[in-house]
């Protein structure tokens, strides 16, 4: 059975669904782009998100493992999405705890505590 560079293609698009990336053809690869080679030769790339949306990307993911929006969540839920957010990498990220206080509609005292809790 032989594959193609559309079979690849294919196969990369659940990673590039959940990193929030795109796949590029080959004559649209740029600077910061990661090329993929297919027997030798670059078929495309997959070009990665700017890190502006790094956060929004990770609130995507945890509300989808969750199946509710942060918002929506009870407070048990919403101390689970911090401790995968916190996980994740989420809170190293400069005004993280304003924005993930704002999407879950608590204070950042709220999420500051949860996090405390968490960390002891």
């Amino acid at each position: 059975m032989s594959s193609s560079p559309d079979d690849l293609f294919k196969a990369i698009q659940p990673l590039l669904d959940a990193i929030g990336g795109d796949a590029v053809s080959a004559d649209q690869v740029d600077t910061g782009d990661i090329e993929l080679e297919w027997e030798g030769e670059v078929v495309g790339a997959v070009r990665l998100p700017p890190l502006s949306h790094a956060l929004e990307l990770l609130v995507s993911r945890i509300e989808a493992e969750l199946g509710a929006p942060l918002k929506d969540l009870d407070r048990v839920e919403k101390q689970v999405a911090v401790r995968l957010l916190d996980e994740q990498g989420a809170f190293l990220l400069r005004k993280s705890i304003e924005y993930i206080a704002d999407v879950m509609n608590v204070s950042r005292i709220t999420i500051y505590n949860y996090l405390n809790a968490i960390r002891d």
